[in-house]
């Protein structure tokens, strides 16, 4: 900062010269020092009083010019003050203001509370000073002063506008955020309307407050405002208090809070918690048009996930929302509500044939291949179909129906589109049906095993059963899987399904070996329980009972498991062997097996799926080639749904020697199996039903 040097006065302007105009004195403050009242020029850019009369320096304490221009004024002021100090420079600058408040001075850190005039002042060099005027030491109570600093330090903005909307006083909070002097209060609202609204209410109730946004001179903010109706203190007239809280960074923070609650952070589509806020406000409106809600699953994500990771996964999300997003209107809505499901509403879905077109042209968008790091990923959809009637208010409803439609692509074998039919909705609602009574049937006791007998034709011996499962139903009768296999996998039912066949499968192996039966059990391992951890640990328990013959157990598992990490698939079937168990490919030939790999896998036995069976004779080639394959790796092959001679005598030709279907047997109760195996093995040796030995 500059100081005033001690032996030069500072030049300036006349005290009664406009601004910009020649000066008319040569040494213009001899004048101010001839007042009786305090008079003092303050730089504000240097924060010094560079000049003052002896009234002034009485005022300031001071013994001279020299020695109160020494003082640096910016020590201990208030960044309120010194805000305010600019705002009063920009105010003469730009229309030649005149200020007149109640300050508080602090000489000698006594306090000094004083009514001045400001008004500015140019200096030589340009620039823009205060001259500062006392008009008198205010002898007002010490409430009243420490009102009045209040005003000048508080961050709440105070002003009083008159009824008209003319602004009347602004504390310097205030003036901060308005700095015009004729600051008008109708425009500072963004929304005409609110200020409307403000004065109806005002009307009523002589108060109102409102969160708006405003308009400043540093642009839109938010501000927490306060009205009421008062009057003026100099006239006696009727005025607004106004008080307001900048909230802008609140506003934002909150606004930026309710986006995150309501979007999904890894597609940046809504998420399921707004879906259901906006089906409530679908409900509650008027509607003249109907809606098409749709369910979208992607096919094998979980494969993606697991083959490509987790990262591969989300951006396959965020490239699926991309792609539907651009087949949507601004009308429309998307959100994901699970891993890898998204619900969609159009908007206008006024026939079949145009919600039909929109479903295939987001189909058709959604799957194109998807490339991650160079790699090729192959995108399919399923999706579900309902249309909300215009004037229908039961949203939920249709959400159902589009899940239902959903299930049925699903079932149909994915990559499709299917729209709800009341169809669809009673068979669903038998499925709910079986999944309410299949809770209950472990329970109960009402889910057994069956055994279906494996012959060796060479022999003519059973060699082994397949253990399957079955449910005594109280009303229906015995049922099949098919039955009840699809909802254990949809409701978690397969894990305690799964646990119940391998702990009743090695328990029946000892049982029957304790008997004199020496055959083997085969038993159906899902994909789930194959990667679960807690099977391999009950795997190991039952391995470690003496009483159970090592070899006596095969797994059965589906191509679709191999399909998985190899690496991984045969380190575990690997550790699978080593506790005694023998591995069995099920249903070969139907799934993603490759020649290729398989060899790669520790596999005891291949069972020919019964789909090969029959299309005989068209199928021999690829059983031929599945035949050569199982001696190639040293596996036994099994043909499954033999049920007549023919076939039988085909498979026998091409070299497979071990049969399980009809023609021997159907799946018996565990209890029966023995009646059974004597039946078989009698009837092949009477020569009642044929076996290789026969046919020699």
């Amino acid at each position: 900062m500059n100081d005033v040097p001690e032996d030069q006065e500072p030049s300036v302007l006349p005290l009664s010269s406009p601004i910009g105009e020649p000066p008319e004195f040569t040494e213009p403050f001899d004048l101010a020092r001839r007042l009786t009242h305090a008079v003092w020029v303050y730089d504000i850019d240097n924060c010094r009083n560079i000049m003052a009369n002896a009234a002034a320096l009485r005022l300031w304490k001071a013994e001279t010019e020299a020695e109160l221009a020494a003082r640096d004024m910016s020590i201990d002021m208030s960044t309120t003050v010194a805000k305010r100090l600019k705002q009063y420079q920009a105010g003469f600058i730009e229309n030649d203001a005149i200020f007149k408040e109640l300050w508080t001075l602090y000489p000698h850190e006594e306090p000094v509370s004083v009514d001045v005039v400001y008004t500015g002042y140019r200096l030589p060099d340009g620039r823009i000073a205060m001259l500062c005027e006392a008009r008198g030491i205010a002898e007002d109570a010490p409430e009243t002063l420490r009102s009045a600093e209040a005003l000048l330090h508080t961050d709440v903005m105070i002003s009083l506008f008159t009824k008209t909307g003319r602004e009347l006083y602004m504390n310097p909070a205030a003036r901060n955020t308005w700095r015009s002097e004729t600051t008008h209060l109708p425009d500072v609202f963004v929304n005409s309307s609110d200020y409307d609204s403000i004065l109806s209410e005002l009307e009523l109730r002589g108060e109102a407050r409102r969160v708006l946004q405003i308009k400043s001179d540093a642009g839109l903010a938010w501000h927490d405002m306060s009205f009421k109706n008062c009057r003026d203190a100099a006239t006696g007239g009727a005025a607004t208090l106004v008080t307001a809280i900048d909230v802008t960074e609140l506003k934002h923070a909150r606004d930026r809070a309710s986006y995150l609650a309501d979007k999904d952070q890894t597609t940046d589509c809504y998420n399921r918690a707004y879906f259901q806020k906006h089906l409530e406000f679908l409900d509650s409106k008027q509607r003249d048009l109907p809606i098409a809600l749709l369910f979208l699953d992607l096919d094998k994500f979980k494969q993606t996930n697991d083959k490509y990771g987790h990262e591969a996964g989300d951006r396959l999300l965020v490239v699926v929302s991309e792609r539907i997003k651009a087949c949507l209107t601004e009308a429309d809505l998307l959100a994901r509500v699970g891993g890898d499901e998204f619900v969609i509403l159009l908007s206008g879905a006024n026939s079949p044939t145009q919600v039909r077109h929109r479903v295939d042209q987001i189909q058709r968008t959604v799957c194109q291949p998807f490339f991650y790091k160079n790699k090729k990923i192959e995108v399919t959809t399923s999706i579900g179909v309902s249309v909300i009637p215009a004037h229908d208010r039961n949203c939920e409803k249709y959400v159902r129906h589009a899940d239902v439609a959903l299930y049925e692509s699903k079932r149909l074998g994915r990559n499709r589109s299917s729209l709800y039919t009341e169809h669809m909705g009673r068979i669903a609602d038998q499925r709910l049906q079986v999944e309410a009574e299949l809770a209950s049937a472990f329970e109960h006791g009402e889910i057994e095993l069956h055994v279906q007998p494996c012959v060796d034709l060479y022999s003519g011996k059973v060699v082994s059963a397949e253990a399957l499962a079955r449910w005594r139903h109280p009303n229906r009768g015995l049922l099949m899987p098919v039955d009840f296999i699809g909802v254990c996998e949809e409701t978690g039912l397969i894990d305690v399904l799964d646990h119940f066949v391998l702990e009743q499968s090695c328990e029946l192996v000892k049982r029957w070996l304790k008997s004199g039966l020496d055959i083997g059990l085969s038993l159906n391992v899902s994909p789930r329980q194959f990667l679960d951890n807690d099977f391999m640990a009950t795997l190991s328990s039952h391995a470690q009972h003496p009483d159970l013959k090592n070899g006596s157990v095969q797994l059965e598992i589906t191509e679709s498991v191999l399909a998985e990490d190899q690496d991984q698939v045969a380190k575990r079937l690997r550790s699978m062997t080593a506790l005694g168990f023998k591995i069995a490919v099920d249903d070969f030939g139907t799934g993603y097996s490759n020649l290729a790999y398989i060899s790669k896998f520790p596999i005891n036995c291949i069972k020919i799926d019964k789909s090969f069976i029959d299309t005989l004779p068209t199928s021999v080639p690829v059983i031929r080639l599945i035949q050569r394959l199982s001696e190639e790796i040293g596996a036994q092959t099994v043909a499954e749904g033999i049920e007549d001679y023919a076939a039988l005598s085909l498979v026998s030709e091409i070299g497979c020697h071990r049969i399980q279907g009809n023609y021997f047997s159907a799946p018996v109760p565990v209890d029966d199996i023995f009646k059974a195996v004597h039946l078989i093995e009698t009837q092949i040796e009477a020569g009642i039903i044929a076996s290789l030995e026969h046919k020699r």
